[in-house]
């Protein structure tokens, strides 16, 4: 009888393991998430919210990295779901692409590079290595998990940057990234009040070190529209990034992201909310990029175009030479509806000093910018778009770096690489206690 009674008290405990397992608790070192109790509740709105942007697909496709890209039809996408595109038609006449002002050809400046520098090449995505593709009239995207949400601060905060107010003064034509909540930048930026319809520039791609979970480190374009001390602020950014709080690993990807009200509740990265619309079958947002540049080695980097369709006035996104990623729609905006009005170049990366110190998180290479070519990270051939979409050198473009003994910036000109700058660095080192 005793035996019974401890089998049936074993088989109890054994389910109520399971049970807590299966609905209390998320464990993986792996995606960078930390075991904690979670209550019934919010997995379940948790579970609401993936069904959401997690669409049907059409295939699935599992990248060599763990990611799971689904190929969900086009008239399907998350970006259809927002109020302000209830009726709208996906884009399918070709944008005006801006016309280059100074021909170059392409050989010429690979030519040029391959005589004076180690291997220059561009980077690409991981998802496809082995050739699968998403079928035609559907778009990949990156699947969600419950492990990506928790990692979260909250089901608001996934897949949003954190807002970020002004506490230290600055000049009068700096851009508005000045914070107190351990926000640094190194970038080059054009003047305010200018009219700018578009920006492009090549970045070569890095895997920096990332110190803590809830840090990152990116290196991107940012378009920006409205007033940069007040809550009306839009922007259109596209570059890549490493986040393990986002992602769940430390490897650069490739990323976008929109707001319309300073960061506070519009927009997200990638097509984690509603907005974006996406147009290729061959890009994914938030997938990895490979291979990496290396120090003292081959260079692999990426080019990225926004600019404004003067016909339709829909904020469009070009990835290398020719290749067409998607759109932000122009009924999102208030201020970009119009124009821009600031671009800005360059590296951030959170410091939340965790240990006390200023963070070991890395920018771009994780070396500062006099180390040069193979060593620092650049963005080069950095362009603006004019009213008559036309694309040509950024020209008289001012550089930032709020902490220069951690991370810096050095801006300079070439026929080859035309306006163009290095920056970057190690984060804490004896100069950057």
């Amino acid at each position: 009888m005793g035996f019974l009674v401890r089998k049936r008290r074993l088989l109890l405990l054994l389910f109520l393991f399971h049970f807590f397992l299966e609905t209390f608790a998320v464990v993986s070192s792996l995606n960078h998430t930390n075991f904690r109790q979670v209550s019934t509740l919010r997995l379940k709105r948790i579970q609401r919210h993936l069904e959401k942007i997690n669409k049907p697909a059409v295939m699935t496709i599992e990248s060599p990295d763990g990611d799971i890209i689904d190929c969900v039809l086009r008239r399907k996408q998350p970006a259809l779901d927002h109020p302000l595109l209830k009726n709208h038609k996906i884009q399918r006449v070709p944008p005006e692409r801006p016309r280059v002002e100074v021909l170059m050809k392409e050989e010429e400046v690979k030519d040029s590079k391959m005589r004076n520098n180690p291997v220059v090449d561009g980077a690409w995505q991981m998802w496809h290595r082995n050739g699968t593709r998403c079928p035609k009239g559907t778009v990949p995207v990156r699947r969600s998990t419950m492990h990506d949400v928790l990692r979260a601060n909250s089901l608001f905060d996934f897949g949003k940057k954190k807002h970020r107010p002004i506490t230290l003064s600055r000049p009068t034509d700096a851009p508005d990234i000045v914070s107190g909540n351990g926000h640094e930048h190194a970038i080059a930026y054009t003047g305010t009040l200018q009219e700018v319809y578009g920006a492009k520039a090549t970045i070569n791609v890095w895997d920096p070190s990332i110190q803590v979970v809830n840090e990152f480190s990116l290196s991107q374009i940012w378009v920006l529209s409205g007033s940069f001390d007040g809550s009306d602020l839009n922007s259109i950014e596209a570059g890549w990034q490493v986040s393990p709080e986002l992602y769940g690993d430390s490897r650069p990807r490739l990323f976008t992201y929109w707001t319309t009200d300073a960061y506070q509740t519009t927009g997200c990265y990638n097509l984690l909310c509603a907005g974006f619309v996406q147009t290729n079958n061959r890009i994914a947002i938030g997938a990895a990029i490979s291979p990496v540049s290396s120090y003292a080695g081959s260079q692999y980097d990426i080019t990225i175009l926004i600019w404004k369709d003067p016909r339709l006035g829909n904020w469009w996104m070009g990835f290398g030479d020719n290749t067409l990623v998607g759109y932000w729609p122009a009924q999102l905006f208030t201020h970009l509806a119009d124009r821009a009005t600031m671009v800005e170049w360059g590296g951030e990366i959170v410091n939340s000093r965790a240990t006390g110190r200023h963070t070991s998180t890395q920018m771009g290479s994780g070396h500062y910018a006099e180390d040069g070519f193979g060593k620092a990270s650049y963005f080069r051939n950095i362009e603006i778009v004019d009213s008559d979409n036309s694309l040509s050198s950024a020209q008289g473009i001012s550089v930032l770096a709020e902490n220069t003994n951690c991370y810096d910036i050095k801006s300079s000109s070439s026929n080859e690489w035309g306006t163009h700058f290095y920056y970057g660095g190690p984060g804490n080192s004896p100069q950057c206690p």
